[in-house]
C-alpha cells in the first residue's frame, strides 16, 4: 500500500473513532495511548475472528490460515524447517510464519501459536504434545581424548575442557545427567570455548576442542563416522522434544494438523 493510501485509513478510523491514534511530528510518528488501546482490541477481534474461523475448519478438518512456529536456533533450521515445508505444500489453505531464538520463548506474549521445543520442562498452564523421544549425550573426538584422557567417572569433566552451550533455558555451565542405575547427578563444568549456538559448540568438538553435551539427533552423524565417540555412555540427559502451544488452540484444526504431521515425520526421521 501507500504512504497517502494508510494515511487516508488511519485518518477516517481516528475520525470514527473520536481519538488521536497517533502524535505526528515533522521527523516521527508515535503511537498514542488511544492508539494503544486500540491496537489491543484490534488483536483480540482478529484473533476472535482467527478462532471462528479454526472452528469452522474444524468442522471441514481443513487446516487454514496464519500459524505462527517457533523453535530453538539448530534442531528448528536443520529438523523443523523442512518439515515446515512439507507441510505447507501438503495443505495449500496454510500459511506459516516460523522464527528461531536462543531462549525459551513465552508463546502468549509473543504471538505465537505453536512452540517445538526440547527439554521436559513445560509450564503446566500449556498443552504439551511429545512429538520424539531424544537425549542428550557427552562426546568428544579421538584426538581430544588421546590427547587428554578418557574420564571415568562425572566428576572429572571439572578438569576437562567442556563445551558450554547457553541454550534456550539450559543453565549455563551446569550439567545434570542420568546415570543408567536410576539417580540423578549435577557437575559444574567449564572450558576455554563457549557458546549460544549448539552447532557451533559441537564442530568445535569435532575439531578437538573439548568435550561437548549434545542431543542424539544432532551427534549422530558424528558419531557413525567415528569423528566423535560416546564420552561416559551411562549418563544421559533427557531431552525430549515436545509440541507447546496455548490451551485457547486445542480445538484448532491447523495446530492439530501440523502436530500430527510433525510427529509423523519425525518418527520417520
Amino acid at each position: 500500500m501507500s504512504s497517502a493510501y494508510v494515511s487516508k485509513r488511519i485518518g477516517i478510523l481516528e475520525q470514527m473513532l473520536g481519538v488521536r491514534l497517533f502524535h505526528r511530528t515533522t521527523r516521527r510518528v508515535i503511537v498514542s495511548e488511544d492508539g494503544e488501546k486500540v491496537y489491543a482490541h484490534a488483536i483480540t477481534i482478529l484473533e476472535n475472528l482467527d478462532g471462528l474461523l479454526n472452528e469452522l475448519a474444524e468442522r471441514r478438518d481443513v487446516p487454514r490460515g496464519l500459524l505462527r512456529i517457533s523453535s530453538s536456533f539448530g534442531f528448528g533450521r536443520n529438523v523443523v524447517a523442512p518439515v515446515v515445508a512439507r507441510l505447507v505444500a501438503a495443505h495449500p489453505s496454510l500459511q506459516v510464519r516460523f522464527e528461531v531464538f536462543d531462549r525459551l520463548v513465552d508463546i502468549v506474549a509473543e504471538g505465537f501459536d505453536l512452540d517445538i521445543r526440547i527439554g521436559d520442562e513445560i509450564a503446566p498452564q500449556m498443552i504439551a504434545r511429545k512429538l520424539m523421544d531424544n537425549h542428550r549425550i557427552l562426546c568428544a573426538a579421538p584426538g581430544y581424548l588421546k590427547q587428554h584422557g578418557t574420564p571415568r567417572a562425572l566428576q572429572e569433566l571439572a578438569g576437562h575442557n567442556c563445551l558450554v552451550i547457553k541454550e534456550r533455558d539450559m543453565p549455563f555451565g551446569v550439567w545434570a545427567l542420568r546415570a543408567s542405575a536410576g539417580q540423578e547427578e549435577t557437575v559444574k563444568v567449564t572450558g576455554s570455548l563457549s557458546s549460544n549456538h549448539g552447532e557451533i559448540a559441537l564442530q568445535w568438538a569435532v575439531a578437538g576442542a573439548g568435550i561437548v553435551l549434545r542431543s542424539h539427533w544432532d551427534a549422530r552423524p558424528y558419531l557413525d563416522s567415528g569423528e566423535l565417540v560416546q564420552v561416559l555412555p551411562q549418563y544421559t540427559q533427557s531431552a525430549n522434544v515436545w509440541a507447546v502451544y496455548p490451551q485457547r488452540l486445542e480445538g484448532s484444526a491447523k495446530v492439530r494438523v501440523c502436530v500430527e504431521f510433525l510427529r509423523h515425520e519425525l518418527a520417520q526421521r
